[in-house]
Parts: structure tokens; sequence; C-alpha cells
């Protein structure tokens, strides 16, 4: 019997660092996304509550699949087990978007 896969993918969302856990990561046919199926949060029976995951919670309810820019995305791990959904501030110290194409010089 196959092991079961859990994703666990960080990516910048309006200023802020969002780790999610998902069942299935793949390149999406829209050109420049990443597509993020099948998301998984911790068990509603918890007494603590995380208002982090709560907000992701929220975020993500009803969304069947989410498309992420993948200039947003700044790591994907394939992990053993789902963990919780967390949102970090991202204050721009370690955190730094990926460069793009270098402008060709044009002749005068």
């Amino acid at each position: 019997m196959s092991k079961a896969r859990f994703y666990r993918v960080r990516f910048v969302n309006e200023n802020e660092t969002w780790e999610v856990f998902a069942r299935d990561v793949h390149q999406s046919h829209l050109y420049g996304f990443i597509e993020i199926e099948e998301l998984i949060f911790g068990e509603k029976s918890r007494v603590l509550v995380d208002p982090a995951e709560e907000k992701l919670k929220a975020q993500f309810d009803g969304v069947r699949r989410s498309f992420i820019p993948v200039h947003s995305v700044i790591r994907i791990d394939e992990v053993d087990k789902e963990g919780t959904a967390r949102i970090t501030a991202a204050t721009g110290d370690k955190v730094r978007q990926f460069p793009g194409p270098i402008p060709e010089p044009r002749d005068p």
C-alpha cells in the first residue's frame, strides 16, 4: 500500500506569508500558476483555536482548487503528515521575489 502524500505550500499573499497543506499540487494549465487541490486543515474537535488557521479556513471555504501565481510561491515541500496552516507577516527581510527576466538592451 502506498503512503499518502501531503504537500506544504508557502506563498506570499498581500504582505503575509501563508502556509497551507494540500493533498495535490501541480502546474496549472493557466500559464504562470500552480494548482493546489484538497486543502487540509486541523481537526474540528480541537479545544484550542488558532486564529490564523481559522482565517485560512474561512478564506478557502468552498474552494475546490486554488490557483497561486508562480512568482508568489516561496516553497513547496512533500511532507509525511499534514500540519497546522498558518499566516505570518512577510517583513521582507527573508522573503524575496524571484527576479524577472533581464531586458535586452536596445540599439539606438
